[in-house]
């Protein structure tokens, strides 16, 4: 989901009742996966190609395999629309919301070592939250936690786009959240919010005593093996790395933000990788490797979040595909497993900028999707974004 006001993703007022069932499993059996053939990879890079065309993107990554039926890696278009240099697999990517699914894994670590419980209330470890007493770290993880998203304020978006470069702390973040009312009473629905993350980032913090920054790189991102996966402290973005586009801008054009300091999405959206890392992540994720069974089994318990999408601990089920998309000014990032075909798709772009309502990394999801999955393909409904936008 995304960080800003697009029309899909941020998803401020989205609710949906705890009741309904649960879409924890694939609609229906999918025809056996397809070799991916010369011929299959024609279809691939023409339904990229029409996305891209349609969605105005400059470049995209894109990287699809499944045991015993090869791999489908591309890369397409531009990285910098100023001097035309191309679009290629090993650039590294602003990956937005994508790093939700690393804060909840640094979290699900500590229930795992028996340092916090997922039951417990968010009050016991960060003061001041409206409802702290009653809001669990569950909920917060599973979007139940009827917070307002910091992300949809008037005056959090005004002081981003007035100045990209400046640093927020959780606190500035969290102050953005708390003047308004509560949107519901705990558990009561779904609402997609960052500001549920930025305090599981602090509950973190408190309970390994380490930056959150340092608690992911050493107890996530090294034992998942990925060597091009950052947590930044500031603005930084290693080379070499594409440049990205917006128009989430106080003008209103499209400018690059590939130097805006990440620093306001911070256990929401502030990582960084790159398709070979991502690649990897989306195996370690849905299968839990980091994870006990029965934590891991907690994580993928989902809610219907949307038609046909759960969503569980920090992840979503979107017809069979687990895992988190995300977006921040200037990049989009897929990153899904299938566990029937055990299947990895993985898709980086430079933009966020909206096609027709729709995030153009769902729209590269769906039309691959169709293609290799076409009994459980990968759509994430728009949804309706209310609140100060």
């Amino acid at each position: 989901m995304g960080l800003l006001m697009v029309p899909v993703g941020a998803g401020v007022g989205y609710a949906v009742d705890v009741p309904t069932p649960p879409a924890a499993s694939s609609p229906a059996v999918s025809d056996e996966f397809p070799q991916l053939s010369p011929a299959v990879a024609r279809q691939l890079d023409d339904a990229v190609r029409k996305v891209m065309g349609e969605a105005k993107v400059p470049g995209v990554q894109v990287a699809l395999s499944a045991p015993g039926k090869g791999e489908y890696v591309r890369a397409f278009g531009v990285a910098d629309k100023a001097t035309g240099a191309p679009m290629t697999d090993s650039l590294n990517m602003r990956i937005g919301s994508e790093t939700k699914t690393f804060t909840v894994t640094a979290l699900l670590k500590l229930v795992d070592d028996g340092k916090i419980g997922l039951g417990d209330p968010i009050g016991k470890y960060v003061d001041g939250v409206p409802n702290g007493d009653r809001i669990t770290l569950r909920e917060l993880a599973g979007m139940r936690s009827g917070l307002f998203n910091y992300s949809a304020d008037e005056g959090f978006f005004k002081a981003l786009t007035s100045d990209p470069d400046r640093p927020f702390t959780p606190q500035e973040l969290l102050a953005f959240s708390f003047k308004h009312p509560v949107l519901f009473e705990p558990n009561a629905q779904f609402s997609y919010c960052n500001t549920n993350l930025i305090l599981l980032g602090l509950v973190v913090e408190k309970i390994s005593g380490q930056t959150l920054a340092d608690y992911i790189t050493e107890e996530v991102i090294e034992p998942a093996g990925l060597k091009h996966t950052l947590f930044p402290t500031a603005a930084e973005f290693p080379k070499p790395h594409a440049q990205g586009y917006t128009d989430q801008t106080a003008s209103g054009k499209t400018e690059d933000a590939a130097d805006w300091n990440p620093s306001w999405g911070w256990a929401a959206g502030a990582m960084i990788s790159d398709l070979t890392d991502l690649r990897q992540w989306a195996k370690v994720l849905a299968t839990g490797e980091l994870l006990t069974p029965a934590t891991q089994a907690e994580r993928l318990d989902v809610v219907q979040a949307l038609p046909g999408t759960g969503y569980g601990l920090g992840i979503f089920n979107v017809q069979g595909w687990i895992g988190h998309n995300g977006s921040l000014p200037g990049y989009q990032s897929l990153v899904v497993y299938d566990a029937q075909s055990k299947a990895t798709l993985v898709v980086l772009l430079n933009t966020d900028i909206s096609a027709e309502g729709e995030e153009p990394s769902t729209l590269f999801g769906q039309a691959i999707t169709k293609i290799v999955t076409p009994q459980h393909v990968y759509t994430l409904p728009a949804q309706p974004v209310t609140g100060d936008h």
